[in-house]
């Protein structure tokens, strides 16, 4: 069993980001927004996965820091649709709750390899 939160957390995120678009569009609501939304929700776990291959430390830190400001990005286009009522306040508030969540965990994780990086 994969113990990997970060992983785990990015993937189910993805998919509840997937799920939440093809919903707003088969409602036949608008597919611009979405579509960033789509791009920057999917990307926070593609940059993970990336970053766990990383080459270096610094790189690792890097690409890390590309998954948190995808996690930032999706946290603005979630607030853009909850403003302009694409989304009701309950959707809203559950899918930031998990976008909230990501951030507060790639942001550990930056830090901690900072120090670590830092300590070496």
């Amino acid at each position: 069993m994969d113990k990997d939160i970060a992983k785990i957390k990015s993937v189910d995120f993805a998919v509840r980001i997937v799920n939440l678009c093809r919903y707003l569009r088969e409602t036949g609501r608008e597919y611009a927004l979405f579509d960033q939304l789509l791009r920057s929700g999917t990307a926070i776990g593609a940059n993970y996965r990336e970053a766990r291959n990383a080459a270096s430390r610094k790189d690792f830190i890097n690409k890390i820091l590309i998954a948190l400001k995808e996690a930032d990005e999706t946290e603005y286009w979630l607030e853009l649709l909850s403003k302009t009522k694409y989304l009701t306040e309950k959707e809203y508030e559950s899918i930031k709750g998990d976008c909230g969540e990501l951030v507060s965990l790639l942001t550990a994780i930056v830090k901690t390899a900072k120090k670590n990086c830092d300590g070496n």
